[in-house]
């Protein structure tokens, strides 16, 4: 019994080596413009093979019966092709390289399946496109972000949809990722990457969807659990840090995320978007339109829905504490598994 909790408490602390190395390298140079157009991105490759299935495996023709089973088996598919060789890659590494490089070599592509740095920059930019182009110039940058109709919003609209995606993106695209990296290493974010670059490409309810990506769906509504319920956590605890600096406070975002998270349709989006518009003063979500389908979720938070660029930028704010606060945790959850 000793020794296979040993084992088990040495391997938490590779892949959570691993993390610590990933967290830094991602916060000082996120993924090079230069690497992105020399070899494109693994979400992109890893979306070439969805694209894929989704061309061969989801036929009109067939009943949704056919489709739900052929979406099972694409997801099995695209896990088996994805995961399994990175866990013997990381395998390999451990066991050919010196311990010291193979951290540093397999923190290398974790690396580039975080999204704190993007998710930054690209929520910047609708502040900064709104402060020197006006609506036109933030309707322009939130459209790169969000999947809602941009010419339907006014500036309390735009600003209000990128706190919403900067919250949901915190949870599916910083939080989620270090957890099942810290948990399983390399192979762990592969996972978890995986199934939610499928969910967003086929788990929507469309016509020609709503089948075959029924399982992509639904399992990372699952996998995202843990993640949605601690960037929350990560929210209330930077609003207070920010003490006065945040309208609702730490206060706000507890008894934002208490009343309002589960009115949200999603069992994981409300979590994150209720504390950040608790912590904000803000009502979030509501009535949103996409495309030509309209969504009416339950509001959160209870301030004002006049959103503007002043509030972004503090959302931006928050939102860089607690990215912080999680690396210092990763850092002391690591330290903590290495003493034993």
């Amino acid at each position: 019994m000793w020794h296979c909790c040993f084992g088990v408490r040495f391997i938490l602390s590779i892949d959570m080596m691993i993390l610590c190395a990933a967290l830094l390298g991602e916060a000082a140079i996120g993924y090079p413009d230069v690497v992105f157009r020399a070899i494109s991105h693994p979400v992109v490759w890893i979306g070439a093979g969805i694209s894929w299935l989704d061309r061969i495996g989801n036929r009109a023709t067939q009943p949704d019966w056919a489709r739900r089973l052929c979406g099972v088996l694409a997801v099995l598919g695209l896990l088996s092709g994805t995961v399994g060789p990175i866990w013997l890659l990381q395998h390999e590494i451990l066991q050919a390289l010196p311990f010291p490089f193979a951290i540093l070599l397999l923190a290398v592509p974790a690396s580039s399946l975080l999204a704190s740095r993007s998710l930054y920059f690209h929520v910047q930019a609708v502040a900064d496109g709104l402060h020197d182009h006006g609506l036109a110039g933030g309707r322009d940058a939130v459209a790169m972000i969000v999947g809602r109709n941009p010419q339907a919003l006014d500036e309390a609209g735009v600003v209000r949809a990128a706190i919403e995606s900067l919250a949901e993106n915190f949870s599916d695209g910083v939080v989620a990722p270090v957890l099942w990296c810290g948990a399983f290493g390399l192979p762990g974010i592969v996972f978890y990457k995986t199934v939610n670059t499928a969910d967003s490409m086929i788990g929507h309810r469309t016509p020609r969807h709503a089948a075959f990506g029924w399982a992509a769906a639904r399992l990372d509504d699952v996998i995202n659990l843990p993640a949605s319920r601690l960037s929350a956590v990560w929210i209330v605890l930077a609003a207070l840090a920010h003490g006065g600096d945040a309208p609702g406070g730490a206060g706000g975002a507890v008894k934002a995320v208490w009343r309002d998270a589960g009115s949200h349709r999603s069992p994981n989006a409300g979590w994150p978007e209720a504390a950040m518009a608790g912590a904000l003063g803000l009502r979030l979500a509501g009535l949103r339109i996409y495309g030509e389908a309209v969504v009416d979720d339950g509001w959160m938070g209870d301030g004002r829905a006049e959103a503007n660029e002043a509030d972004l930028r503090r959302a931006l704010s928050l939102y860089r504490t607690a990215c912080a606060i999680q690396i210092v945790s990763a850092f002391l959850v690591t330290g903590l598994i290495a003493r034993g």
